[in-house]
C-alpha cells in the first residue's frame, strides 16, 4: 500500500466521500488510488476554482468537508479566490494539493513554488506528508483541523514520492472522529440565564441555522 491510497483509505475513514478535482502529473497516484476505492467519488473540474467553489457549496449546504485536489503552487493559486469564500464563510474543506517528488525541488522547476506559503494565506492548518512520514495521522488531522472548533480550510501538501512510496505495513488507518458531546445541563441552565439579562444578545451560527437545530 502506498502513501496516496493511505490518504484516501484515511479521507474514507473519516467520513469524506467526494474529492472536487483538477489534478495534474503529480496527483496520478492518488488518481489511481481513488480508482480501487469506490468510497470516494472523484468529480472533475475544468478550472480550480470550479473545484473549490463546489467545495465551498458543498459544505455549506452539507454541512461536513468535501476534499479538493488540485495541482503544485500554480493550481491552488487558481483556487484560491473561492478557498478565499470558504475560509470566510466557515465552510469546512479538506484541500489537497500535489507537489513535485521531495529530492525534485532542489532543481527548481518552472511549477515549483511555496505552496505553504500560498495555503496559509485561506487556511486554519497546513501540513506536508513527508515520505515515510505518518501519512495517515497527518490526513486526519488536517480533517480534524477543517472540521472546527472554528471551522475553515485545512491544506495536505502530498509530494509525488509521498504518493507513490510503500507505506509501513503497521500503518492503521484512524478512526472516525467522535460526534461533540451534547452540552452539559448546568451550561445550558447558564446560558438561559445570561439570556434573561436585560440587554442580552444571542448570536447563532455553524449548524444552529440549518436544519433540525434551526
Amino acid at each position: 500500500m502506498n502513501g496516496a491510497e493511505i490518504v484516501v483509505r484515511t479521507l474514507i475513514s473519516q467520513g469524506i466521500d467526494l474529492c472536487l478535482a483538477n489534478p495534474g502529473t503529480s496527483e496520478m497516484h492518488f488518481l489511481a488510488a481513488m480508482d480501487t476505492q469506490p468510497g470516494l467519488r472523484l468529480v472533475l473540474a475544468l478550472h480550480e476554482n470550479v473545484a473549490t467553489g463546489a467545495a465551498d457549496g458543498f459544505a455549506r449546504i452539507a454541512g461536513r468537508p468535501a476534499s479538493t485536489l488540485l495541482h503544485l503552487g500554480p493550481g491552488l493559486a487558481n483556487g484560491l479566490s473561492n478557498l478565499h469564500n470558504a475560509s470566510r464563510a466557515l465552510s469546512p474543506v479538506m484541500n489537497i494539493v500535489g507537489d513535485h517528488a521531495v529530492a525534485h525541488r532542489r532543481l527548481d522547476a518552472p511549477l515549483t513554488s511555496d505552496i505553504e506559503a500560498l495555503a496559509r494565506t485561506v487556511g486554519v492548518s497546513t501540513c506536508t506528508a513527508q515520505p515515510g512520514s505518518d501519512i495517515a495521522g497527518a490526513t486526519a488531522s488536517m480533517i480534524a483541523q477543517a472540521r472546527g472548533p472554528v471551522p475553515g480550510v485545512a491544506t495536505l501538501l502530498l509530494p509525488a514520492d509521498t504518493a507513490w512510496s510503500e507505506a509501513p505495513e503497521h500503518a492503521v488507518m484512524p478512526r472516525a472522529a467522535a460526534r461533540p458531546s451534547p452540552p452539559e445541563a448546568s451550561a445550558l441552565d447558564a446560558a438561559a440565564a445570561a439570556l434573561r439579562q436585560p440587554g442580552a444578545v444571542l448570536f447563532l451560527g455553524f449548524g444552529a441555522l440549518r436544519g433540525q437545530a434551526l
